[in-house]
């Protein structure tokens, strides 16, 4: 039997709505609720509600979509919600389903962000971090081996995972330069071998009720390049006007135009989603600017996985932490708020623009193997990326002191053997057992090791 949301649309409503507009704020409220688990789990639960249950988007235009998304800069799940609700019900409908898609994970982490500049000198708060960072390796490590099963399809892609982990994590090589390499390897490797890359993979008909948009359908709005001038410059506005506020306000040596600009260039080479850009904010987050020590930064990942949202919401934390401490002539407070709201409105703006501008275009390349190839491509070196990622947090996690090794044009970090922490060794492998073992969901692992952090307590000390 078809239900209303699966029947023909209805032509009364206004041009662009596939759908009535108040029926997807609704679901797309609902879909902000349950976006925990990163990416794959976000994409999961847009996979089931509008491929699966709504049948608002065929499988193959979903899968198109998601494909397009993941060759851009910024968190990809977020983007897939820009670029269906646009589908579904034009620029306004994009700007509802990436708003609330970030919205719930933003205020949950601006509060956690105040409770840990609050508490986190107290022996409670940090025994709780102390259970929950061990599980993020774990949580890093299903990240590995998820986009592995899903991308190391040939053993070229395989050469250029580890490729990618090793100019990065041996040679200290730029991340923008790692994906820009992998990209063209997987274009070149199309051209030289067509048959490698196999297009149009989404499933087909699975009986249901055919979607409201079909996947052979073509959108009715048509790409020109006045429309993309008019939506490039209000898109460079948003960006860059509240940027050029502070500069102002603050002085451009100010902590707040650092983080503006510092974060709105991450917004452009965060490829990959942000299990891929993480090691490279927090190694300039840390090192560079001082915003935070190494152990805040994976209690902020922490903080992150257990919020819903896309993952790359841990800047906020970052920005959050830095300013409270360099608020210049504001107080404490008002700097921290102030910086964290800058580097989300930095970070996801241009999400919008990439999609606003990019999608009509995208709409009539929907079978251009070329994208396909050096998607291919820059997903294979996303594997190494995430590795490297996960080795540099079980560094800072499981051994208390780490130095830097340099033999010619190696640059290798490394811990030092005699400083474990025998209660992160513990838990990780604890955490590592219930993620891989017992395949327990993301939400029950970090209470569990939340809870083993603070029963650490009542050992005796040493």
């Amino acid at each position: 039997m078809t239900s209303p949301e699966t029947s023909t649309p209805d032509r009364s409503l206004p041009p662009g709505d596939v759908i009535p507009f108040r029926q997807a704020v609704r679901a797309w409220f609902g879909i902000s609720l349950q976006t925990f688990g990163g990416p794959a789990g976000q994409i999961a639960v847009m996979q089931r509600t509008l491929v699966e249950e709504k049948r608002w988007i065929g499988q193959q235009r979903f899968n198109h979509a998601l494909n397009y998304c993941m060759l851009l800069p910024g968190p990809e799940a977020q983007q897939l919600a820009i670029y269906v609700g646009w589908l579904l019900n034009g620029t306004r409908g994009g700007l509802v389903a990436g708003t609330l898609f970030v919205l719930p994970g933003m205020l949950a982490l601006l509060v956690l962000s105040a409770v840990y500049i609050i508490w986190q000198d107290t022996s409670v708060v940090t025994a709780l971090f102390a259970g929950i960072a061990p599980a993020v390796l774990a949580i890093v490590a299903q990240a590995v081996i998820r986009v592995a099963k899903r991308s190391l399809t040939h053993p070229v892609f395989v050469a250029v995972a580890v490729a990618a982990f090793a100019a990065l994590a041996l040679f200290a090589v730029l991340f923008p330069i790692v994906i820009a390499v992998a990209g063209a390897i997987g274009w070149a490797v199309h051209r030289l071998s067509p048959g490698m890359m196999k297009s149009g993979r989404g499933h087909g008909g699975d009986g249901g009720p055919a979607p409201l948009i079909p996947d052979d359908a073509l959108h009715h709005v048509q790409p020109s390049l006045r429309s993309a001038g008019r939506i490039l410059a209000v898109g460079l506005a948003l960006w860059w006007v509240p940027v050029a506020a502070v500069a102002l306000l603050a002085g451009t040596d100010s902590v707040f135009t650092t983080q503006g600009l510092f974060f709105s260039g991450t917004a452009l080479v965060t490829f990959g989603g942000a299990y891929a850009v993480l090691a490279f904010v927090a190694q300039r987050a840390v090192e560079t600017y001082a915003w935070l020590t190494p152990g805040e930064m994976v209690r902020g990942l922490a903080l992150a996985e257990t919020t819903p949202g896309p993952l790359i919401m841990v800047v906020q934390f970052v920005a959050f932490l830095g300013a409270y401490r360099d608020p210049g002539p504001l107080v404490p407070w008002a700097g921290a708020l102030l910086g964290a709201l800058l580097t989300t409105w930095v970070t996801f703006v241009p999400c919008f623009l990439f999609i606003f501008l990019g999608a009509p275009y995208v709409e009539r390349l929907r079978h251009n193997t070329a994208i396909s190839a050096a998607l291919s491509g820059i997903t294979a070196a996303v594997v190494g990326v995430i590795a490297n990622l996960a080795l540099y947090f079980a560094q800072h996690t499981l051994f208390t002191a780490t130095g830097i090794w340099t033999w010619g044009p190696l640059h290798v970090q490394v811990p030092e053997i005699t400083s474990p922490n025998p209660l992160a060794l513990a838990i990780t492998g604890a955490a590592l057992i219930m993620a891989f073992a017992l395949r327990w969901p993301m939400l029950r692992i970090l209470g569990i090791c939340a809870l083993l952090g603070i029963a650490s307590l009542l050992l005796p000390q040493v």
